[in-house]
């Protein structure tokens, strides 16, 4: 399995500041909940990598 599989799972995402002062990406999906806390700084890397994968796949002819 790699990034473009595609699989049929339904997933939630949520994203805030804990109270500790991190970044939390929390992903609740078919029962199994996943926080994956992030300082500001990774959460700005982060951020910047999404903008950057946004931008390549605009440039993308989907196949289907």
């Amino acid at each position: 399995m790699g990034i473009n599989t595609e699989r049929d799972i339904e997933a939630n995402l949520q994203i805030g500041p804990t109270d500790l002062g991190m970044i939390r990406l929390f992903v609740l999906a078919d029962g199994l909940e996943i926080p994956m806390d992030f300082t500001p700084e990774e959460a700005d890397e982060i951020a910047e990598e999404i903008r950057l994968a946004a931008t390549a796949a605009r440039k993308v002819k989907p196949k289907r």
